[in-house]
């Protein structure tokens, strides 16, 4: 029996303070100063526990170096600028993105690189990754301690990560779900006593109508207001890449997975990935809320095909041995498709500016046109 001490210390507050919150576990799971699941080792790729788009193809990266390209210009092409990610993986998606930016001289020469990252793991990963990189490069554990200026942000697969609060609803009103212990020893879902006084005041009407016994999920706006309100004040644009759904709607999307395969998320606590689904709507409203200006969300299928995927994978292709051309079709499918095996419907995109730009590539139907 492999040894669980997180799980053992989880118990044991339980025992002593009564049950804990669903967010409060999820925090323990994935934050835990020596335990925690994203502050001890590398989860990504064939030999981790899952991979993200930038690990399935270059082209992903390339492409999103591409759109901060076509903001830049939007934003009057300043001399400076921040190019900052939020969780940034092994760097891969960096690499790739800033190869694309040589191109043009102009602003890659005047970029200024911005990791966001708290996994001294990754951090090692990707200071190897960008060890060719002459622009000037700087680790931070949050995007607070990011100095000021003129910004582009990229955040894939990062708000999936933040804790959730999970809300039951009983005929009494909506429950805190909690963790507690069952009669055998173990962790199972129970929901706090007594209702969370008024909380149906500010749902949606959708969640609002759901049935008894039905589960509701909600972030708290911190870290997307923290975003939207730099952009908004110092210029610039955010691009939140993420799975999850277009609207705020009822249902348990709390998951834990290991090994590229789902696991119960009560079993192993610090040793699997847990996370849930974005609510994309809950997000946009969030950045409007403090006058930033939202494009999208559009599914990440859309994205990529309208920022230009399927000929930069015929341009690759044409110049590839056979088996890497089919190796790149199998990525534009992965990253593009709809089905259960692709990433495209799943995954969406949401776009966040300052309000002057009124359109961002990839995100409007209009953008053409200029505007929404």
């Amino acid at each position: 029996m492999t040894e669980q001490p997180l799980l053992n210390e989880i118990k044991a507050l339980i025992k002593s303070s009564g049950p804990m919150p669903v967010w409060r576990y999820m925090e323990s799971c994935l934050m835990h100063p020596r335990y925690g699941y994203y502050l001890s080792r590398d989860p990504l790729g064939r030999e981790g526990d899952f991979t993200t788009a930038p690990e399935v193809s270059q082209m992903f990266g390339e492409l999103l170096g591409l759109w901060t390209a076509s903001v830049w210009k939007q934003m009057g092409s300043p001399q400076f600028l921040r190019l900052i990610e939020i969780g940034p993986g092994r760097g891969t998606m960096m690499a790739d993105a800033l190869r694309a930016l040589r191109v043009l001289p102009p602003l890659y020469q005047g970029l200024s690189i911005d990791l966001v990252e708290v996994n001294p793991v990754l951090r090692e990963r990707q200071q190897a990754t960008l060890s060719g990189v002459r622009n000037n490069i700087a680790w931070h554990d949050s995007i607070d301690d990011v100095p000021e200026g003129p910004s582009i942000i990229l955040a894939n697969e990062y708000f999936d990560v933040l804790p959730i609060h999970q809300m039951v609803k009983r005929e009494s009103g909506w429950h805190e779900r909690v963790v507690e212990i069952d009669p055998n020893g173990k962790l199972q879902f129970g929901a706090a006593a007594e209702p969370t006084p008024r909380f149906d005041v500010l749902l949606p009407p959708l969640v609002r109508a759901a049935p008894v016994g039905a589960v509701f999920e909600w972030r708290p706006d911190t870290e997307i207001m923290k975003l939207a309100t730099r952009v908004r004040d110092q210029d610039g644009a955010a691009l939140i890449i993420d799975y999850g759904h277009l609207r705020s709607d009822a249902g348990d999307t709390f998951q834990a997975i290991a090994r590229h395969t789902f696991t119960d998320p009560l079993k192993a606590p610090g040793q699997a990935d847990v996370t849930a689904h974005v609510d994309f709507q809950a997000l946009a409203r969030a950045a409007e809320d403090v006058g930033a200006r939202v494009h999208g969300p559009v599914t990440q299928g859309d994205f990529l095909k309208r920022v230009g995927i399927d000929t930069r994978a015929a341009a690759l292709m044409q110049k590839a041995t056979p088996e890497v051309a089919t190796d790149i079709s199998v990525a534009l499918k992965r990253l593009t498709d709809t089905g259960r095996s692709g990433m495209g419907a799943m995954f969406k995109v949401l776009g966040i500016s300052e309000p002057r730009l009124t359109a961002l590539a990839g995100l409007s139907d209009l953008e053409q046109a200029g505007g929404r």
